[in-house]
């Protein structure tokens, strides 16, 4: 399989087409509406809830962008889909919300969060949502295991990996120093088989994700493009950008 072409066919926003300016926060209904107004894929994030449904938003527990607190994994999806967004009326999604929501008319690029514990059940509930939808989607995630999940149980979609030059304790307190060493340099990438690479703009080129991308052919996303600066390396190094904070 071949990332499909569309993936890199346009612009994606990042977490949706948000502006916190104008009231839209990242990851909720409004967010991923603006996007599909603008014709741009939608990058979003998912993390598991404590009933196993895959729930849109970016952050394991409440509280920096919505009401309340507490981890997601502590709470059950009626719970979730109960919170809202500070100073909003939307409320958090489930990923088959947004799919309803989107409904196919443009891409999304789903990243699956990981608390870097090898448990599936998050990639396993993406499996049977995306079985019903018939839009563009692909999967992609930092964590090498949750891409190999995704190449077992999703192996109809493609895959991606996440990834940056550096992984410190500090920045990833729930990966153990095996598994930081195993995400640096792309070295897992003939276990986790990946269709294409999102790499930090900051830190392109970069030789892992050029090799990926002139010697194997994995279309290169950089993320996240802010400034004109940024889109410019995108422009020069990859071959499509993950954005916010702007509209292309």
């Amino acid at each position: 399989m071949r990332a499909p072409d569309w993936l890199t066919a346009r612009p994606v926003a990042h977490r949706g087409l948000h502006d916190a300016a104008r009231g839209v926060i990242e990851n909720m209904p409004a967010a991923a509406q603006a996007a599909v107004d603008g014709n741009f894929a939608i990058e979003c994030d998912i993390q598991l809830s404590a009933d196993g449904e895959a729930m849109v938003h970016h952050d394991d527990a409440l509280g920096r962008l919505t009401e309340g607190t507490g981890a997601l994994l502590g709470k059950t999806a009626a719970e979730l889909k109960a919170v809202t967004f500070k100073s909003t009326s939307e409320r958090m999604m489930t990923l088959g919300d947004l799919c309803a929501l989107v409904a196919g008319r443009v891409p999304l690029v789903i990243e699956v969060k990981s608390h870097f514990d090898g448990d599936r059940k998050l990639v396993s509930r993406m499996a049977d949502v995306l079985a019903a939808y018939s839009g563009p989607a692909v999967g992609m995630s930092f964590d090498p295991d949750q891409v190999l999940a995704l190449r077992e149980l999703i192996p109809s979609r493609a895959r991606g990996i996440v990834a940056e030059r550096e992984y410190s304790q500090q920045e990833w307190p729930e990966a153990s120093a095996e598994q930081r060493r195993g995400m640096t340099h792309l070295r897992h990438a003939f276990r986790t088989r990946p269709h294409f690479v999102a790499y930090w703009v900051n830190e392109l080129p970069a030789a892992a994700p050029w090799i990926a991308r002139n010697l194997f052919g994995l279309p290169l996303l950089a993320w996240t493009v802010r400034t004109p600066e940024q889109r410019a390396r995108a422009i020069s190094c990859a071959d499509q950008m993950i954005f916010e904070g702007f509209v292309p």
